[in-house]
């Protein structure tokens, strides 16, 4: 059945797609859906990258957000004790990031357009709020790299982009079951001859749904109130819990 779903969107894509002028932009592209619903049980979701272009050339596909600030510590040996001896903020870390290609991005992409366009983790610019040495800059970044990769958050490898027949792609997006939530971009960008001739940005919200998102919200708003409804719950649970073995 997705199957069928899916080749009925790429059919009308590329109808759509033949059927504007001359002058219409080279690059199409969507996702499958613009909502991730986190609800109880969730394990992480699968989303459908579709596309078409107007002729030959690769396609590069980036997904990252929501950004925000990161600390990143070093820890060491001060008088016999392990404390955080060093640290660095950046500003604008995406929370989470991945990519995908149609082949390896050496292949048909310089340095200079991998690092114009962010086009990989090493690519990715983080701004230091403070201005430590270079040296100290990329040690940490790597570092923070390096974390959210073995959180799952950033993808270790490139995933792939396969053209269905000569106009129309598709590829798949993982996001992982502690994805945060947040607004995030899907940006698409077709390649031709080393150079980005045509990019399109789409947006995509993942968002708490149902009675966790209540009780999130609740957390969030009125901090106090569910503190004091916790420990509320808490020991009617623990007095119901000693009636129980009780009678036992």
């Amino acid at each position: 059945m997705a199957r069928a779903v899916l080749s009925c969107l790429l059919a009308a894509l590329l109808l759509s797609s033949l059927g504007r002028p001359a002058a219409a932009e080279p690059l199409t592209a969507d996702v499958s859906t613009h909502l991730i619903a986190i609800t109880t049980g969730f394990t992480g979701s699968d989303v459908v990258l579709f596309g078409a272009t107007d002729g030959p050339g690769d396609v590069v596909v980036l997904v990252r957000g929501p950004e925000g600030l990161a600390t990143v510590r070093r820890k060491g040996r001060v008088a016999g004790f392990w404390l955080n001896v060093e640290s660095v903020r950046f500003e604008r870390v995406p929370a989470y990031f991945s990519m995908a290609s149609t082949r390896p991005l050496e292949e048909f992409t310089s340095p200079a357009v991998r690092q114009r366009e962010q086009f990989g983790t090493r690519y990715l610019r983080f701004d230091a709020r403070r201005e430590p040495s270079a040296e100290t800059i990329a040690r940490f970044r790597d570092a923070l790299i390096r974390t959210k990769t073995d959180d799952g958050l950033y993808a270790g490898a490139a995933g792939q982009v396969r053209f269905l027949g000569e106009r129309l792609f598709r590829t798949n997006i993982r996001f992982p079951a502690n994805v945060p939530t947040g607004t995030y971009t899907v940006d698409v960008f077709l390649v031709r001859d080393g150079e980005v001739v045509a990019a399109q940005a789409t947006p995509l919200v993942v968002s708490k749904i149902g009675v966790g998102a209540d009780m999130a919200d609740i957390a969030h708003r009125h901090a106090a109130l569910y503190g004091i409804i916790a420990v509320l719950v808490a020991g009617v649970a623990g007095w119901l819990a000693g009636i129980i073995f009780r009678r036992n």
